[in-house]
């Protein structure tokens, strides 16, 4: 009895220990499911020229308006213009306009002319975007580290590649049509041009298409399907098609403002814009050390189904995505004190969502004695449709981080919508700015973008609060101790790019930014730069004592041209002494991280090798006769830079120099480990100058044309021409069929100056026609220097023509 007892002990032991544990488990696997989000990064092209979070925050808590007229390179929806509007006819002349959408930079972005003057503007502008939202978030993206990222774009229109085939005349679609308008390439060539390796989807649901592809990155993330997700939306008004359809259906308001819940509400008004923000787990945020503009709570997507109409909106379809994203996120309603509402200013669709919002906050807003705010930012840049929820997405990150509510209207804007109850629901459209309400324990926050093809979408938001932390990530290991402050240092800034007119218009950006920083941000903004962003062939790099010093000593810093490998790093060491230990003790009381593990019993070089190994810094290091006793220099080609020479009170100075000289001389030095106690990544640094030029088809003259005309062969023959000389025409015969202005570097591949599978093609058959041959497609070795690959295309050309000749 005594033994089966025991036994039966052991076995309930057991089974409690195996129920704890799946408990635990069950908790775990529901955290990830609801893990909270960080945004981490922003970027945006919005009317009005707003082209950074600073400025669209400032244009937020303005009185002014990014409405319009219609710009001079729109002529097709100039010349559908009539205020009566009647068939075929557009009554609207405003919206929410971009300027200067023509200008691009494609080489930053490896695309030749001839295709960028093809792509859709909107591909454009996103992949502008996408990259400045990585670098403020501080994620260097070099294409050969297929970096685990995920990209999801909102969009819905392809209007651009209209132009290239009118129906008059075929002749302008080459191979690029497919891919400068195709929805499906607005994702793909994101994740192609950064290099990125997570799943690229574009979304089309309508006007809700952005804040779904936030949906699905939240899912994502959530899986561990990728580390980073890049979600942004785009829209351009360039087709008078849609905006007669629109008129048409008396969809727009005829001023072109949209007047979300007022009583002048009569239809909404068109805009356009890019926007895109970079999101991962807050976990991983924190782990990061990068900034948290805001947390993500919850999303949620539902349709309205069977509603009065495909095009109507749906109240109950409204309240139930709502309350599907709340719970989601863990929130209550009375946690939420604004919403950025979808309000699109029509007399049908305002009274429904504003009844939608109540049903689900008013109640809650009525206990706490504090109303819901709500606004819609379509009334101060226009509907940007497919990027509407982008833009509206952004509005709430900054609203939440600063902890602030903009006015929704202005008191010349007259009453509000007379359909809505507002006397007796709990809602309130602030006609002046205001703290967030100081009886609301937490900045919580939603947005909402409903579809025209019945797709809904809500998302809730809360701003970032360090206290916060333990209650969002119950099952987050307890933060380390915070590690000992170092001994101060002087600092160290590099900075390229892919031209040296771009790196001096860095610098220019980037010195008053430095200039005005204290020591603890001046040293986050050094870490900043050294490590979130990307290291190009154009460098320069600086050290100095403070921030003023390093904007003073930017001007006179020369650029190098990294283009040329240097040779093996030596570490060069004269006689042992005692000052080599005490200036590797002081390295690493000055820079934490390269002591780690650092072994004193070791001699004093091997320290110093060990410290330059954790830079990414290899070296062979060896006695050297000539040095004195206690000196040790870091060397490559000519160049000879102390690490120790005398003072050990210098080694982080002369180690700083070493290392910008090497990052300036082409060398990839791991500066992370540079990374001080308190540094962290900053988001409103300066970011990378795009050198834009015009790329641009006009839109076709709407007279008939007649046929061209075949193309002209350009039979010639090799026989009697040189090799030199055939390698010259094959370079004008590249240069031609990639449009391209200047001359082409001989030293870069057929890829780095743009080229792809169907310029190759377009190449081939022009070489194949100048000299009435053929070419084996396997001398086309995309990835060969030029110089190489046409030398190796001319010598097969010449001695298939001396073959013929015999």
């Amino acid at each position: 009895m005594t033994v089966e007892l025991e036994q039966l002990r052991h076995l309930m032991e057991e089974q409690l220990r195996l129920s704890r544990t799946l408990k635990a488990r069950v908790a775990e696997l529901e955290d990830a499911r609801r893990a909270p989000l960080a945004v981490v990064g922003l970027g945006l092209r919005l009317p009005g020229g707003l082209s950074t979070p600073e400025a669209y925050w400032d244009f937020l808590n303005s009185d002014h308006t990014a409405v319009g007229p219609i710009p001079a390179d729109r002529p097709g929806l100039r010349a559908v213009h009539d205020p009566a509007g009647g068939p075929g006819k557009s009554y609207v002349d405003r919206a929410g306009f971009l300027s200067g959408i023509a200008e691009f930079d494609a080489g930053f972005f490896g695309i030749s002319n001839r295709e960028a003057e093809t792509l859709d503007p909107q591909q454009r502008l996103l992949l502008e975007t996408a990259w400045e939202a990585m670098e403020r978030a501080g994620i260097a993206v070099r294409r050969t580290d297929r970096l685990d990222t995920g990209v999801f774009v909102g969009i819905m229109g392809a209007e651009y590649s209209q132009r290239l085939a009118p129906a008059a005349d075929k002749s302008g679609i080459d191979p690029y049509f497919g891919t400068s308008g195709g929805l499906c390439f607005a994702a793909g060539r994101i994740s192609y041009a950064l290099g990125l390796a997570g799943p690229a989807l574009s979304v089309d649901t309508a006007c809700s298409s952005s804040l779904v592809a936030l949906h699905l990155a939240a899912q994502a993330l959530r899986r561990d399907e990728c580390r980073y997700a890049i979600v942004g939306g785009a829209n351009l008004v360039l087709s008078a098609d849609l905006m007669v359809s629109l008129c048409q259906s008396r969809a727009l308001a005829p001023d072109g403002h949209t007047k979300a819940f007022r009583a002048d509400a009569d239809g909404y008004g068109r805009g356009e814009g890019a926007g895109v923000l970079v999101l991962m787990t807050l976990e991983r945020a924190l782990r990061e050390e990068r900034t948290v503009l805001a947390v993500l709570r919850g999303t949620a997507v539902n349709s309205d189904g069977a509603s009065s109409g495909l095009t109507v909106p749906s109240g109950p379809a409204q309240q139930q995505v709502i309350r599907a994203a709340l719970q989601e996120a863990g929130v209550r309603p009375e946690e939420v004190g604004y919403v950025e509402a979808h309000g699109t200013g029509t007399r049908l669709g305002d009274p429904l969502e504003a009844g939608a919002l109540q049903a689900v906050f008013g109640p809650a807003a009525g206990a706490r004695g504090v109303p819901l705010a709500i606004g819609s930012v379509k009334s101060r840049i226009g509907h940007l449709e497919a990027a509407s929820g982008i833009a509206s997405l952004i509005k709430l990150v900054l609203m939440v981080r600063a902890g602030r509510i903009p006015a929704a209207r202005s008191a010349a804007d007259g009453p509000l919508n007379p359909l809505i109850p507002w006397t007796e629901n709990h809602l309130t459209v602030p006609d002046r700015g205001a703290p967030w309400p100081a009886a609301l324990p937490h900045r919580v926050a939603g947005v909402s973008a409903f579809g025209l093809s019945g797709t809904n979408a809500h998302a809730v938001l809360e701003a970032f609060d360090p206290q916060r932390v333990p209650a969002l990530l119950p099952h987050r290991a307890a933060p380390a101790t915070p590690a000992k402050a170092a001994v101060p240092a002087p600092y160290l800034v590099t900075l390229s790019a892919k031209d040296p007119s771009s790196l001096r218009q860095l610098a220019v950006t980037v010195a008053p930014r430095l200039a005005g920083l204290g020591p603890a941000d001046l040293s986050a903004a050094c870490h900043t730069l050294r490590t979130g962003r990307v290291a190009f062939p154009y460098r320069l790099a600086v050290v100095g004592d403070t921030g003023a010093e390093l904007a003073q000593r930017f001007g006179a810093a020369p650029i190098s041209d990294t283009s040329a490998a240097f040779a093996q790093l030596r570490l060069h060491c004269g006689p042992d002494a005692p000052n080599v230990a005490a200036a590797a003790d002081r390295l690493a009381a000055a820079f934490p991280l390269l002591g780690a593990g650092d072994q004193r019993t070791d001699s004093a070089p091997d320290r110093l090798a060990r410290m330059l190994t954790l830079l990414g810094v290899l070296v062979r290091t060896g006695d050297a006769p000539g040095l004195p006793a206690g000196v040790v220099r870091l060397s490559w080609d000519d160049q000879m830079h102390p690490l120790v020479n005398g003072d050990p009170e210098q080694a982080p100075r002369l180690l700083l120099a070493a290392l910008g000289a090497l990052f300036q001389a082409g060398g990839e030095v791991r500066f992370d480990a540079l990374r001080r106690p308190g540094d962290r990544i900053i988001d409103d640094l300066p970011v990378y100058p795009f050198q834009r030029r015009r790329f641009w088809v006009d839109e076709p003259d709407p007279t008939p044309v007649a046929a061209a005309a075949g193309p002209i062969a350009r039979v010639a023959t090799s026989g009697g021409l040189s090799h030199d000389e055939v390698t010259e025409s094959l370079m004008a015969e590249l240069r031609e069929v990639l449009h391209a202005e200047d001359e082409l570097d001989p030293r870069q591949s057929f890829l780095e100056i743009g080229g792809d599978s169907f310029t190759a093609m377009l190449f081939v058959k022009g070489v194949e026609q100048r000299f009435n041959t053929t070419v084996p497609l396997e001398l086309m070795d995309m990835d060969a220097p030029l110089a190489s690959l046409l030398g190796c295309l001319a010598t097969d050309i010449v001695g298939a023509a001396r073959l013929v000749a015999r």
